[in-house]
Parts: structure tokens; sequence; C-alpha cells
């Protein structure tokens, strides 16, 4: 069965998507995102670990979307040594759009799936979040 979930898996990774939902979790579409679920500034250092992603990465995506005007970068007041990261009216009206875009997507998807098996899915993705933490890897 392990295999089968595995063969599964790698399946549904090439499945060729219209910028699916993985391309809204992930890059520029997650760090604006998850700035603009917070109510306060963000450490870029705070992204990268939620993101499990180099700190260079994230300076890449901060730089392209501060060129584009959705963020804005400014040193902490209290600590010179740290920059924090604030959205824009502009950045906060693109960051709602793609959560509406992502919960559309989501939606239709879960449709397709019928209800038995959306509830399912989403029941057992629950079961996967709460376990996977435990799970020790073997060498």
């Amino acid at each position: 069965m392990a295999v089968e979930l595995l063969s599964k898996m790698q399946s549904l990774h090439k499945v060729k998507q219209k910028k699916g939902i993985n391309e809204i979790m992930q890059g520029e579409t997650f760090v604006l995102n998850y700035v603009s679920l917070h109510n306060s500034d963000v450490l870029p250092g705070e992204i990268s670990s939620v993101m499990d992603v180099s700190s260079a990465r994230i300076a890449t995506a901060l730089n392209s979307l501060e060129k584009k005007g959705l963020i804005i970068r400014q040193i902490d007041r209290n600590n010179r040594r740290r920059i924090l990261v604030s959205i824009t009216p502009e950045g906060q009206e693109r960051a709602k759009e793609q959560q509406r875009i992502m919960v559309e997507r989501t939606t239709a998807l879960l449709t397709l799936l019928g209800e038995d098996d959306a509830r399912e899915y989403v029941r057992i993705t629950g079961k996967l979040i709460e376990i996977i933490p435990n799970c020790k890897e073997s060498s």
C-alpha cells in the first residue's frame, strides 16, 4: 500500500494545473498572503521559517514584492539590526484577490470529488497534520 500511495503522490505532483493551488501556496504569493494575514509587521526570518526555505530565497521574493509596490521593508526603530515587512494597500488588495481565487479553486476541486470524498479527504488531511510531526524517520 505504501508503494501504491507513493506512486499516486508522484503522479499527482506531475498533474499539470493552470496556476494551481500549489503555485498560490509558495513563492511570492505565499509571502504576500502570509504578511497580509498578520496584523503587525513580520520579520523575514519568520517567513523563512514558516516556508522552510533559505533567507536568501525570502530576500529575493521580498525584493520583487517591494519593486511591485506590494510590501514595504523598514528598519525596526527598537532594534536597528532587524527589518520589518509590512503590506501596502495595493498588496492587501492583491492578497485578497489571491485568497479568493484559492478558495474558488479549492471549492471547485472539492465539488468534483463529491461531498463524501471531499469530507473524507479533509478529515484525513487533518489527521495527517496531527500525526506527521510524531513520525520518526528511519535510516
